[in-house]
């Protein structure tokens, strides 16, 4: 249970850092050209990761409550049923990556140096400079359509890494760039490589005493 409670505080942090980071450019695009590059490339790959993971995340907190976190008396089961109306009314998964597409397409350059300050900003975190050649790599190819959904998870995951570093203590970044980026994530809250000391110090960030 700890692993699986250390592995959703890992991914609820990444969310929080990753939109906030978001919010940040926005702040700073009127006078900063690459933050307002920033901003329209992340923009639906943010939307993209957290609208995906939303669902899972409160079916495992469900999960974790048992029948408690079931019966219409928590507010889970609500949470559970509205997490999709984001994706479904403001925009599919397919359609947050044609948007992304749609930036490269128009300012291919500027999306370069935006991959290009995600990795630098990432530094040497488990996979991070992989991460970047592959979103790169797979967005400017010929029928990226088709691997989009992959390369914008990516895109928006080394993003997220890259936030954590300037908000996170460093051990709980790199673990979530090791189970996000380096590693092949499992499916599922719990699967991910995390040891019974990080997941203790994990939870002690998430839910001090």
């Amino acid at each position: 249970m700890q692993a699986v409670l250390a592995d959703m505080a890992l991914e609820v942090e990444g969310a929080i850092a990753l939109v906030m980071r978001l919010c940040r450019s926005f702040d700073l695009a009127a006078g900063d050209a690459r933050e307002a590059a920033r901003a329209r490339l992340l923009t639906p790959a943010v939307k993209y990761l957290v609208c995906k993971i939303a669902p899972a995340l409160i079916y495992e907190a469900m999960e974790c409550l048992g029948g408690n976190g079931y019966v219409e008396e928590s507010i889970l089961p609500r949470l559970y049923r509205e997490a999709p109306v984001n994706p479904i009314w403001e925009g599919s998964g397919n359609v947050m990556c044609l948007d992304v597409l749609r930036v490269i397409e128009r300012e291919p350059e500027a999306v370069r140096a935006v991959i290009a300050d995600l990795a630098d900003e990432a530094g040497d975190l488990p996979g991070a400079r992989e991460a970047a050649g592959f979103i790169e790599a797979t967005l400017s190819a010929a029928g990226a359509e088709a691997r989009s959904r992959a390369a914008v998870e990516r895109l928006a995951t080394l993003a997220a890494a890259a936030a954590m570093r300037a908000s996170a203590p460093a051990r709980v970044t790199e673990i979530f760039a090791h189970a996000r980026l380096a590693a092949s994530r499992g499916a599922t809250f719990g699967a991910s490589d995390v040891s019974a000391v990080d997941a203790a110090a994990i939870l002690e960030r998430a839910l001090p005493g």
